[in-house]
């Protein structure tokens, strides 16, 4: 129960950390006119795919962190409710 909520944040903070990293990255690339430079058209390819493919990984990420968190919380609600269920059911002790 509780590793569905560590993991969740594991992820969440990774993608959201890996989204941060590879837009910082592009941002500071770019020139005065808006433009980004690269060394060599090779290097632009292989970049740009490259950054493509983390995103997607970051999204994917913290999507799963996200659903983590879901988990998390509707067991959390069900142990609730497992607990209330047997208390209620429990016959009434007699003096």
């Amino acid at each position: 129960m509780v590793a569905s909520l560590v993991i969740g944040i594991i992820f969440l903070v990774a993608g959201l950390g890996l989204r941060y990293w590879i837009n910082r990255r592009k941002f500071y690339r770019r020139g005065p006119m808006g433009a980004e430079g690269f060394s060599s058209y090779e290097k632009s390819v292989v970049i740009k795919i490259l950054e493509r493919f983390g995103k997607w990984i970051a999204y994917a990420m913290i999507i799963w962190g996200l659903l983590c968190f879901w988990a998390y919380f509707h067991e959390r609600k069900e142990k609730k409710v497992q607990t209330q269920k047997i208390e209620t059911e429990q016959p009434a002790q007699r003096k």
